[in-house]
């Protein structure tokens, strides 16, 4: 079973005043995972950059380098993506080890750790979004008794945030703390995929930020899922026997055919769809549009 997508991206910025000079990182390709490819890319890009270099970041994400060195008063990057989405195998949640032992097997104790282990470890420690309190494992200690599978518990993890908390687009912003959202119980993906890894890392598990896309126009018979037209944000935990397990906390599912993965990293600012540095401008917002158009 598989899904086939396009993807409409389009970012614009609208300055006070001319930009002399910008230099803008953009993570706007999906990335090649086993359970997606890409069959179609273009970037339109106006006005057309000085330079232009594509690689990849240190997360493994193509990442795309814009330098601008003529004066200009608008930006505008639209992404056109072509994706297909095939169906992942479900994990065994009784296979997952007790989340203590998933602790202890990422802890540092002298022995030497498994390329894919160490990998994982960059995922267990603050970030600039995401930083560890006791608080949340506090508000967490629920879904993680004693000797619990340790997906069953990020399962219970993902549920209590899905029942706890409102999607309220007006409620935060990019840069507001995660202990207010967690007061204040209101937020947007992005919120609750930031909760969730700091609820997760504060016990010593390693997850990682993911942001992508979801489906715009849900199945027949289906709830619209919130965050479509819009990026959308989720978390991936480290299970030592079954690898990378995904979770979407905004929504209470495990993503499949209605998610498009863009990007991950360790939080939000490793991953940001467009961002850079400019001279001039002034004040200036960025309008965001984005479409998700099944194609079967």
């Amino acid at each position: 079973m598989n899904a086939r997508y396009q993807v409409l991206h389009d970012t614009c910025y609208r300055y006070d005043s001319p930009v002399s000079l910008a230099q803008q990182l953009a993570h706007l390709w999906p990335r090649e995972c086993a359970w997606q490819r890409c069959t179609g890319q273009r970037l339109l890009i106006s006005p057309e950059p000085t330079a232009r270099r594509d690689e990849q970041d240190v997360f493994g994400n193509p990442l795309t380098r814009l330098a601008f060195e003529r004066p200009h008063d608008e930006l505008q990057v639209d992404a056109r993506l072509t994706v297909e989405v095939l169906a992942r195998p479900a994990a065994d949640f009784a296979l997952s080890p007790a989340w203590e032992s998933t602790c202890a097997a990422l802890a540092y104790s002298g022995r030497p750790l498994s390329p894919h282990v160490l990998e994982a470890c960059r995922y267990r420690f603050e970030s600039p979004y995401v930083h560890l309190k006791r608080r949340f494992v506090e508000f967490s200690d629920s879904c993680f008794p004693p000797g619990r599978a340790m997906l069953s518990a990020v399962q219970a993890l993902m549920q209590k945030i899905f029942s706890e908390f409102t999607f309220d687009a007006e409620a935060t912003q990019v840069a507001t703390p995660l202990v207010e959202v967690l007061e204040r119980r209101r937020g947007v993906c992005q919120d609750f995929a930031h909760l969730m890894l700091a609820c997760l890392r504060s016990r010593g598990l390693a997850a990682r930020y993911v942001s992508g896309y979801l489906l715009t126009r849900p199945p027949p018979g289906q709830p619209r899922l919130i965050g479509a037209d819009a990026s959308h944000a989720w978390v991936s935990v480290f299970c030592p026997v079954l690898g990378w397990v995904d979770f979407d906390p905004t929504n209470n599912v495990q993503p499949a055919l209605e998610h498009i993965t863009l990007a991950w990293g360790r939080d939000f600012s490793d991953v940001s769809p467009l961002r850079g540095v400019i001279l001039g401008g002034g004040s200036h917002d960025p309008e965001v549009r984005v479409t998700v158009m099944p194609l079967d």
